[in-house]
């Protein structure tokens, strides 16, 4: 792996010219910051859950997100719904296996969703995508735990078996296509102190993933900007709830000056 340099800058500005919709049926807990990180890029956020319209909404959104965190067997249905009417469409699908390792209705909905949609970007940390490969380990509800795998090569078969991009999120990001690898190192150690930073990143993803069809760019250049703009927002954050205000902040004022100096990408 070597250093390079992603255009995450102009996938941004496609972001915030096309203000592409982005579906969401998503994780109660975080609902609200999900939609606020979308608007804030530029893209334009639905929170849309119903059996009864989420096909509907599907079929005017530019990608759709869903999160597992907050499941219930109704609402991974709504999912399927959704799902089957994206794929339809041939738009991006992109699923957060948010705990996934932690229970077996999690793990047994997580499958569902790979056997009867497409996904297209699976997202998780690294024991919430180490479980969905099959391997048995655990995770600590929603928090990752050791992994004693090389998940660069979890996340490559991962993605080649199921036909997607995978990304996990760590300390360092790993974003494959099976073929592809990227390496995002960007970010700082109080996200983990914080909720939601990872509901918000699979959000970005989906809204980048609506403007670039190559989808381990897309997931790659999301992160990359999530993660530059966190980096920003800690230099003037005194703590956790202060760092997520300022997070929004230096999200909608990213220009490329900074992008191009502060991301940290191998390849």
């Amino acid at each position: 792996m070597k250093k390079i340099k992603i255009d995450a800058y102009a996938l941004l500005e496609k972001i915030r010219a096309q203000k592409p919709v982005i579906h969401h049926l998503t994780n109660w807990v975080t609902i609200y910051d999900c939609a606020h990180v979308v608007k804030v890029l530029g893209a334009s956020p639905v929170m849309a859950h119903a059996q009864e319209e989420v096909a509907e909404m599907a079929q005017i959104a530019a990608a759709l997100v869903l999160n597992i965190g907050t499941l219930t067997p109704e609402f991974v249905e709504a999912m399927k719904i959704a799902a089957l009417s994206a794929n339809n469409k041939g738009i991006p699908v992109v699923l957060d296996v948010c705990g996934a390792g932690a229970t077996t209705l999690r793990d047994r909905k997580c499958f569902e969703l790979l056997d009867e949609v497409r996904i297209d970007i699976i997202k998780g940390n690294a024991s919430e995508v180490a479980r969905i490969s099959g391997k048995k380990v655990r995770t600590k509800g929603v928090d990752a735990t050791p992994v004693d795998q090389n998940m660069m090569e979890v996340a490559k078969k991962l993605a080649r078996e199921s036909k997607c991009t995978v990304a996990v999120t760590g300390a360092e990001d790993i974003v494959t296509d099976g073929r592809k690898l990227y390496l995002v190192k960007n970010g700082h150690p109080m996200m983990a102190n914080l909720v939601g930073t990872g509901c918000m990143a699979t959000s970005v993803i989906g809204a980048f993933a609506a403007v670039e069809p190559d989808l381990a760019l897309a997931a790659a250049a999301a992160l990359v900007c999530f993660e530059v703009a966190t980096e920003c927002a800690v230099k003037g954050a005194s703590g956790p709830g202060t760092l997520k205000e300022r997070i929004f902040d230096c999200l909608y004022h990213l220009d490329r000056q900074t992008l191009d100096r502060m991301q940290q990408v191998e390849g």
